[in-house]
């Protein structure tokens, strides 16, 4: 009796084993097959390739498990429409920026720029060990939405004028293509902020639709040639110290990954944050070069008087936003105890070195 409970046992065992062995690759050949849209045109550098390396990434660290196809701009849908792609579950990610939903939500716009705000290591530090990644959860939460940081600019450049700002009063009148709250601290000014996607900017700067327009800095402006629509090229970028890039996840898509491979896809994210800042730190320095010594573009430093006033004019813009809504508040506080500390910290750091190294 042992030996044929033994046997049958043994035969048992390897019928479960052959079922492992026969289900294990079907698993792993399984492919998820994704949809990822951006705000960006397709494949322009810096922030369409930053989307791009997400997807690769993506692709990559699952072994193949997920394919991911990018979207650029109105090729699925239009820039401005992404939130809602995603959030219906159109597609399963979106590459963006967070300020384009303040239509949505206001206090999504702390979550990409804040006017005299963090800089992008002083972002990544809040987002990820001050709070503020789970602040940005409780935002998105509502809209069957995940957010994740996936890439930075650094800091911008103020933006291309086709005249001089010498004072707040050149501000007054001045149509602008600026978003998010840096928009609305331009409104204060007397300014007229015009929300435009990308691929938008430059026929309307050389139409005369708007007179100025910030974009980013130098490596995507050179791109988009905004030095053939505007003759001066103003910093520092007041409006978007440290501007953060997202990724927003389908939350249904991705609850629904194997654990692991959720743990990919938020990796994929923090890899591909990092990444892009690097591209635009190391690509901004030649761009710029370009841009004076061939381009002739005359570089000017906003007024040291305009900068005080941009900067009164933004306290008051946060104070009011994040009075308007118990959760803005909160996010406000959060926000605006990180940059204090980080102001304490940052002259003695970055600011003392940088002076040092520099002056």
């Amino acid at each position: 009796m042992k030996r044929r409970d033994f046997i049958r046992g043994a035969a048992a065992g390897a019928v479960a084993a052959g079922t492992g062995l026969a289900t294990a690759p079907a698993q792993a050949a399984r492919k998820i097959k994704w949809k990822m849209v951006t705000t960006w045109p397709k494949n322009f550098p810096g922030l369409g390739t930053g989307a791009n390396y997400l997807a690769e990434l993506i692709e990559e660290m699952s072994g193949g498990r997920i394919q991911v196809k990018v979207f650029g701009a109105t090729e699925l849908v239009p820039a401005f429409e992404v939130f809602d792609a995603v959030s219906r579950g159109t597609a399963q990610l979106g590459h963006g920026a967070a300020y384009y939903w303040k239509g949505k939500s206001e206090a999504a716009q702390f979550f990409t720029a804040v006017p005299f705000g963090l800089t992008a290591q002083e972002m990544n530090a809040w987002l990820y060990h001050g709070g503020g990644m789970d602040l940005w959860k409780e935002v998105y939460a509502p809209f069957g939405l995940v957010p994740a940081a996936a890439g930075n600019t650094g800091v911008q450049m103020g933006g291309w004028f086709n005249k001089e700002i010498n004072s707040v009063a050149d501000l007054e009148g001045l149509k602008m293509r600026i978003p998010g709250l840096g928009g609305e601290v331009l409104s204060r000014a007397g300014g007229t902020p015009v929300s435009l996607p990308g691929g938008e900017i430059f026929p309307s700067l050389q139409s005369g639709a708007i007179d100025a327009t910030e974009w980013v800095g130098p490596y995507n402006d050179l791109a988009f040639g905004l030095y053939k629509a505007a003759k001066y090229y103003y910093y520092p970028g007041w409006h978007e110290p440290g501007s953060t890039m997202e990724c927003m996840i389908n939350k249904e898509a991705l609850e629904a990954l194997d654990p692991d491979l959720q743990s990919v896809v938020k990796n994929a994210c923090r890899v591909a944050n990092q990444d892009m800042l690097a591209d635009f730190t190391a690509r901004n320095n030649a761009a710029l070069e370009t841009l004076v010594t061939e381009h002739k573009v005359e570089l000017r430093r906003f007024p040291d008087d305009v900068l005080s006033k941009l900067k009164t004019l933004s306290d008051e813009v946060m104070a009011e936003v994040a009075a308007k809504d118990p959760l803005n508040q909160k996010i406000f506080d959060s926000f605006r105890k990180f940059r204090d500390q980080s102001v304490e910290w940052s002259r003695l750091a970055e600011q003392a070195y940088l002076n040092a190294r520099n002056g």
